[in-house]
């Protein structure tokens, strides 16, 4: 059968490119629009082994430039483990306070940042820029490409996980060399993402932050340049 317009012919290996159904489409939406960094709302209870696998797996298949695929997952259950990462969080967050203007210290230090030790697993993420060889595709001229494609895995454990159900929070105030220590992890590769993933009381309906005081989410229309960079006015 001839074809009238200019559309490719299919290819092997091509699934359907049509949209998902309604529920499907909302679905996804709405694990984004309800994705929270949780906090201090974990509970004791166990993660379910094939749930854990199908959040792992829906990281696993994050975009990576030159299908480099340079992060790894190390799964932290030990309560001795996680303490000691909490003490390098402890000393991190009180050199954090001390960045702050007086007037936002105390607000600072009454914010819950971490739940190290009471979610029942930690996950630290790292990236192997020498994975994917000395020339990786796509990554000739952005070196940095290895983190950006580490951070897609971590955003889509996110989402898989609050699809489950399962809260995580994004610890970041941490020093790097330090953990790296603790968890044997080598000198070559990048600590890009430490997680608290558990079980949730349940989940704010906004960000915990604005929640708090601490910001506001700034409108779209602010973040949007058209063609090329434009100054706020």
């Amino acid at each position: 059968m001839s074809r009238s317009d200019d559309r490719p012919e299919p290819t092997d290996g091509l699934t359907s490119g049509a949209p998902f159904d309604v529920a499907g489409r909302d679905a996804v939406y709405r694990a984004i629009a309800t994705r929270r960094d949780v906090r201090g709302e974990f509970l004791p209870d166990p993660i379910d082994e094939a749930a854990l696998a199908r959040i792992l797996d829906a990281a696993h298949r994050a975009p990576s430039v030159g299908l480099s695929q340079p992060w790894d997952f190390i799964l932290i259950r030990r309560l001795e483990t996680r303490q000691r990462i909490a003490d390098i969080f402890a000393d991190a967050n009180a050199q954090a306070a001390e960045r702050f203007p007086a007037g936002k210290r105390d607000q600072y230090r009454a914010l819950k940042l971490a739940g190290i030790t009471s979610a029942p697993l930690n996950i630290c993420i790292t990236s192997d820029r020498e994975r994917g060889g000395p020339v990786i595709l796509g990554a000739t001229h952005m070196a940095d490409t290895d983190l950006f494609s580490t951070v897609c895995a971590i955003q889509n454990l996110w989402l898989a996980a609050r699809a489950e159900g399962i809260g995580v929070g994004w610890v970041s105030i941490l020093h790097e060399d330090r953990v790296k220590a603790v968890l044997g992890i080598p000198e070559r590769l990048r600590l890009v993402g430490y997680l608290c993933v558990g079980h949730v009381k349940g989940f704010f309906d906004g960000p915990e932050l604005e929640k708090r005081g601490w910001k506001r989410r700034s409108p779209l229309a602010s973040h949007i340049h058209e063609e090329g960079w434009r100054e706020e006015d």
